[in-house]
């Protein structure tokens, strides 16, 4: 009998599908189709340290026009929590509790004291595991790797130490040098890594002359720079690996396995193909494993990383000199399809 479970950051999961943060994931209707559809886990939606601030200052704002009355009222309001944020968690405790397969949360912060503060009370709601969303887009010509990156590490140590739960970092590509740094985060702590992050970014309406903010999904076939980085990592890094970005098939989830990866997010594929879609990533992992023989996937993870690879270069500079060989017609033929 074919066995599809896996681990992440020592989490026992029954396959490796788990579906990563969006909005699909607010919805507690659309998570119990998740888990119907066979998800061995989900990311709950982010929270985003601006939507903290923005109704902390809203609710700020009505309560302050009744402060100081009078002389005897110099605050007639106590310090409240904010509820905006505290929504979020309640909606959050209630996805676990409904839930049989574990839940993550998914936090983005901004302020070094945000980051371990509410990781706290993320980690209340009885989650499995929490994930850190990195994200720091440079504006000042003086922000240096260093001070960038170190800012991250620190935010690390400083989750790891309020809460008892495993901690994912969930990064992007653009690091000078994604490897040390991975390794650098798992030293901080990070119990497991995701790998990459797909961010908006600003377009320009060029008829309203307006700047706009599409949603773009991963397109198909967007999987090989996280595949390339998933066959580096095995065997190299303390930490378990989760690959995203752009897995859209059951042969996508195949060969971030054959790369080194322990388990998969799936975002985009879910808007275009529907919920229902976890169910042929599932059937198509195990159709694979029974038609090559494996029982488990320890028996094929990794196969295919820098690590065992009898071809070394593949991860390497190799691809351009395949190119760089190829006849004028090969590239015609390419062009025609």
């Amino acid at each position: 009998m074919t066995d599809l479970s896996t681990s992440f950051m020592g989490i026992p999961l029954k396959n490796p599908v788990i579906v990563g943060a969006s909005n699909l994931c607010s919805d507690l209707r659309n998570l119990r189709k998740m888990e119907e559809a066979g998800a061995a886990a989900i990311v709950y939606k982010t929270l985003f340290e601006e939507q903290i601030e923005l109704e902390n200052y809203e609710f700020s704002q009505i309560i302050e026009p009744y402060n100081e009355r009078h002389a005897e009222m110099l605050r007639i309001f106590p310090g409240l929590e904010h509820s905006g944020a505290e929504e979020h968690v309640i909606e959050l405790e209630k996805a676990v509790k409904a839930l049989h397969i574990p839940v993550f949360a998914s936090l983005n912060a901004i302020n070094p004291e945000t980051w371990p503060q509410w990781a706290q009370r993320l980690a209340h709601t009885g989650i499995a595991g929490l994930e850190l969303n990195f994200y720091h887009v440079p504006i000042k010509f003086e922000d240096t790797s260093k001070e960038i990156i170190d800012t991250q590490l620190r935010a690390i140590e400083e989750v790891k130490k309020a809460v008892n739960i495993p901690v994912a970092v969930k990064i992007s590509p653009y690091y000078t040098n994604p490897l040390g740094n991975m390794r650098r985060m798992a030293e901080s702590g990070a119990n497991g890594m995701v790998f990459f992050n797909r961010f908006f970014h600003t377009d320009i309406d060029i008829k309203d002359e307006k700047h706009i903010t599409p949603y773009n999904l991963s397109p198909e076939n967007d999987y090989r720079l996280t595949l390339r980085f998933a066959g580096l990592l095995y065997g190299n890094l303390n930490a378990s690996l989760c690959a995203s970005r752009g897995i859209y098939q059951a042969d996508e989830v195949i060969k971030m396995l054959l790369a080194g990866a322990d388990c998969v997010q799936v975002v985009s594929t879910l808007y275009k193909n529907g919920i229902n879609h976890i169910s042929n990533l599932v059937d198509g992992l195990n159709d694979w494993m029974n038609s090559k023989g494996y029982r488990s996937i320890n028996d094929f993870k990794g196969k295919l990383s820098l690590k065992n690879t009898k071809d070394p270069f593949v991860y390497k500079r190799a691809q351009y000199i395949d190119y760089l060989m190829k006849s004028p017609s090969d590239f015609q033929n390419l062009a025609l399809r």
